[in-house]
């Protein structure tokens, strides 16, 4: 990053392209290389600038009014939609399952498509793919036992992330941009697991004052206070993080150097324990999904990590770490692979095994991808953009599966 700002002092469109792409390392590289560069004009421009942005960054930017009132706006009706079985007498069983992904995810697709001022055919195509995907998974036939109704559902929220992911960096995006929206999700999580957590202890202390007056309290904040608060969470954290791009630069970094050596330790211990124990995956239907949620939370981790690993340098010490997990995470993915394969040859081909099957297939594909690069990373053969544009390349192969799960499951296995 440092030589690449010192080619680009008299390229300003680039050195924008890179502050935008990356603002921690663009910054902590610009002030290790300022003095060298101090006698142009544009580098006393970026220490200007840089320094104006550490100095605001003391204080949380909350926008204009007209943006305000936009945030507003959105948590309340995400609130109301949430309550909507309340209003229309829908049973919970039936709306929950299918619909709790149309609470947030329209509103932060309408969020970024007024934010990146989106062209009219991208507008229109997303507004069309949102009520399509209302309309076909509410009129999907109701029945406790269909095991494509459970599957649709629970990947028809992955086909709306790929949609927030469209209106977040374009149809046809750069690879920086897929990392970007990468980098968002990570960041989205933090904020709002941090704004749950305050207004967690919020609402507690609300119910212990207000009870004490009236024995109904619980139930109104139960009904209204959190139901509100839980839809609009993921709403304001994605308006802080974009009102607020300097707060957000360290948390990629954190989970990098902090979470990546503890889950690698986590899963040694956790693998020596099942060899311990004796667990079988092949028969145990119920540990081979723990198996399946352990692989795509430590995948997760991974391609989340490998966004915030410090680009200057190779060799480093997160860069081993994510390459031993990468390659722990793929023996437990071919684990995870044989026993499904099992099952299959054993009792026959569902709905289920299928889905599982596809989903471990692109996430062993994805990580052979990722541990190739890496190994080329450590030898000093490859830079770690290389890595990255392995984990934006891969995207649509993940919204791909979803729509296949979600749409044509129900159908090719005739709704069972």
């Amino acid at each position: 990053m440092k030589e690449t700002i010192k080619s680009n002092l008299h390229n300003p469109e680039e050195l924008e392209f890179l502050y935008r792409e990356n603002q921690l390392q663009f910054s902590n590289s610009f002030r290790d290389v300022y003095e060298e560069i101090r006698h142009e004009e544009i580098a006393r421009f970026w220490q200007a600038r840089l320094s104006y942005d550490l100095g605001q960054a003391k204080a949380i930017r909350w926008g204009s009014r007209q943006e305000l009132g936009i945030l507003i706006l959105a948590s309340l009706l995400a609130g109301l939609l949430a309550k909507l079985p309340n209003f229309l007498s829908v049973s919970n069983d039936f709306f929950y399952p299918r619909n709790i992904g149309f609470i947030v995810f329209p509103f932060l697709i309408g969020y970024f498509v007024w934010k990146r001022q989106a062209d009219t055919a991208t507008i229109a195509g997303l507004t069309g793919a949102l009520l399509l995907a209302a309309l076909y998974i509410n009129f999907l036939p109701a029945s406790n036992q269909s095991d494509t109704l459970l599957l649709a559902c629970l990947h028809l929220p992955l086909f709306l992330w790929s949609l927030l992911g469209v209106a977040f960096s374009g149809i046809t995006s750069k690879l920086s941009l897929r990392i970007a929206y990468i980098r968002y999700n990570g960041d989205l999580l933090v904020f709002t697991a941090v704004i749950l957590l305050a207004g967690g202890l919020f609402t507690g202390l609300s119910i212990a004052l207000f009870s004490l007056l009236n024995p109904q309290a619980p139930l109104f904040f139960r009904d209204n206070v959190v139901v509100f608060g839980l839809a609009a969470a993921p709403i304001v954290a994605t308006y802080l993080t974009q009102a607020n791009p300097e707060l957000v630069g360290k948390v990629s970094p954190v989970i990098a150097r902090l979470f990546s050596p503890l889950v690698l330790i986590m899963l040694v211990i956790y693998l020596i324990a099942v060899v311990a124990t004796g667990k079988d995956p092949y028969n145990d239907r119920e540990f081979l999904i723990i198996f399946n949620f352990l692989l795509i939370g430590v995948m997760a981790i991974i391609v989340f990590s490998i966004g915030g690993i410090p680009k200057q340098g190779t060799n480093t010490a997160s860069t081993l770490v994510l390459l031993m997990l990468s390659g722990l995470t793929i023996l437990v993915n071919l684990v995870a692979l044989s026993a499904i394969l099992f099952r299959l040859s054993e009792w026959g081909v569902t709905p289920n095994r299928m889905a599982v099957l596809g989903g471990n297939l692109l996430i062993f594909v994805h990580l052979l991808l990722l541990f190739t690069e890496l190994v080329k990373v450590v030898r000093n053969k490859r830079a770690l953009t290389d890595v990255e544009s392995k984990v934006g390349a891969f995207l649509p192969a993940y919204a791909l599966w979803a729509i296949c799960v979600t749409f044509l499951f129900p159908v090719f296995f005739n709704f069972r």
